[in-house]
């Protein structure tokens, strides 16, 4: 199965390259090679890049206070397990305080490390890392892995209260949906949305081994869904045929 979201509003569209960028990192800092450390100092530049957004971080911090209080609500609901309200309130808490103690931006204190800033302002050129270029960072590179990725750790330290409230406020945003099964007749799918309500996250699972792929689009009121396929060239084209997949929409 593969699994495609489709975004309603921009601050969801942000924390999901955020989430994709925090998940290529940490693919890439247990490796070993210089060559993988290198893209994964890449990827910390660009999460400072994206995490640059002024509001971002007070806007993280009220929607961890809205799901607070809104779990908060449910106390004393017999259907409701308090352990389990209990666990969730703590890890909602626990991420607040990590990102409120955040001193600016994400990744604000790594703007003071002169070395790493003349790599950031380089890596974005095409070959701008020669060893000619930024000796001191090929000398970098020739460390041992171990000291490598002790210093990347290190520098990513002041990300992770980031990285651990988007987990949190994305988790939720998830669980809030219930998937379903739907048809597409002729390889398009339309719905319209309940008024009222705000779905902020649309999910799309589709067999994997039907090699079709959405193409999503939505607003308040609509949700449509086109399925297609590559031709030899790898151009979408419609496909077509009548086909099913799970939709789920979270609010």
């Amino acid at each position: 199965m593969v699994l495609y979201e489709y975004p309603f509003n921009e601050s969801i569209r942000t924390m999901l390259r955020l989430e994709h960028l925090f998940d290529r990192l940490g693919q890439l800092i247990p490796r070993d090679a210089a060559v993988d450390h290198h893209y994964a100092l890449a990827t910390v530049f660009e999460i400072m890049d994206v995490a640059s957004r002024a509001d971002l971080k007070s806007d993280l911090l009220k929607e961890l206070e809205r799901h607070k209080t809104q779990l908060n609500g449910y106390r004393g609901n017999p259907s409701i397990s308090e352990q389990a309200l209990d666990d969730i309130v703590g890890k909602i808490d626990h991420a607040f305080n990590g990102l409120n103690q955040l001193p600016g931006k994400a990744g604000h204190a790594l703007t003071g490390n002169e070395w790493l800033m003349s790599i950031r302002s380089r890596i974005s050129i095409p070959g701008g890392t020669c060893e000619f270029d930024l000796p001191a960072y090929y000398a970098w590179q020739k460390f041992d892995a171990s000291r490598r990725r002790a210093d990347l750790m290190n520098w990513i330290a002041t990300l992770m209260p980031l990285a651990e409230a988007l987990n949190v406020l994305l988790g939720l945003l998830r669980d809030s949906g219930v998937p379903h099964k739907v048809v597409a007749p002729g390889g398009q799918y339309q719905q319209s949305l309940p008024a009222g309500r705000t779905y902020q996250l649309l999910r799309v699972r589709l067999d994997g081994t039907d090699t079709l792929v959405p193409e999503i689009s939505g607003h308040r009121l609509m949700v449509s869904v086109r399925l297609m396929r590559q031709d030899t060239e790898g151009r979408l084209k419609p496909s077509g045929a009548d086909a099913s997949f799970e939709l789920t929409l979270c609010s």
